[in-house]
């Protein structure tokens, strides 16, 4: 699936990297891109995000409905990856690194939850592949069921390393046009337009929080 709603709120630039949220075209492959593993890793990065990070989810709107975790809410099905827009919401800058906010917003007619952590990596090329290894786990805020309502929205906080920080011959930094998004507990992913520079060796570079209510975005 590829997300085609346009990108709020101000891009966060790094020292040395880019990571400009924009919108494209669909992937020139029509089929399904090579991906590798499973849609998060769950490392758990020692991780205290800084203020750039609270001031991206701070604009953010409250929509989503938030209810303890490991409970159903009347029984609502988990949102499949066809019932969701994906979209970058506000970045923030901040000490190498750059807190991009991912919205979730429920374009359905039926109510559903999310519950957790998204799978995250940077991705592109012809046909689209997945770049370098998968967002780990940031484990600080636990996990919520978030209860969407038809056009409510939910978001999670991606945080991208800026792959400058690493030497070139452990990073193998490549240009990355998209992020490619698995909804938690789905394995279909989203495309979200996404301008960036990834490490396609082994550095990880990326850590996702989970999905928790309200839209990161400005608008």
């Amino acid at each position: 699936m590829i997300a085609t709603g346009c990108s709020a709120g101000s891009a966060g630039r790094a020292s040395g990297g880019t990571a400009a949220a924009t919108v494209s075209d669909a992937p020139a492959s029509s089929g399904a891109p090579a991906t590798t593993g499973a849609p998060a890793t769950t490392g758990a990065p020692a991780t205290t995000a800084p203020a750039a990070a609270a001031t991206a989810r701070a604009r953010g709107t409250g929509t989503g409905t938030e209810t303890t975790a490991g409970t159903t809410h009347g029984g609502t099905a988990a949102c499949p990856t066809r019932y969701l827009n994906a979209r970058p919401g506000v970045s923030q800058g901040a000490a190498g690194s750059v807190y991009q906010v991912i919205d979730f917003t429920n374009i359905s007619k039926t109510a559903c939850t999310l519950y957790g952590y998204p799978g995250v990596s940077l991705a592109g090329g012809s046909p689209v592949r997945q770049i370098g290894p998968a967002a780990t786990r940031n484990t600080i805020t636990p996990p919520t069921l978030v209860t969407l309502a038809p056009g409510a929205t939910g978001n999670a906080l991606l945080r991208i390393t800026n792959a400058g920080n690493y030497p070139a011959e452990q990073c193998h930094p490549t240009a990355a046009q998209y992020l490619q998004v698995y909804p938690p507990g789905q394995t279909t992913p989203i495309y979200v337009a996404y301008s960036s520079t990834a490490c396609a060796g082994t550095v990880g570079i990326l850590s996702v929080s989970t999905v928790q209510p309200g839209a990161g975005s400005a608008s």
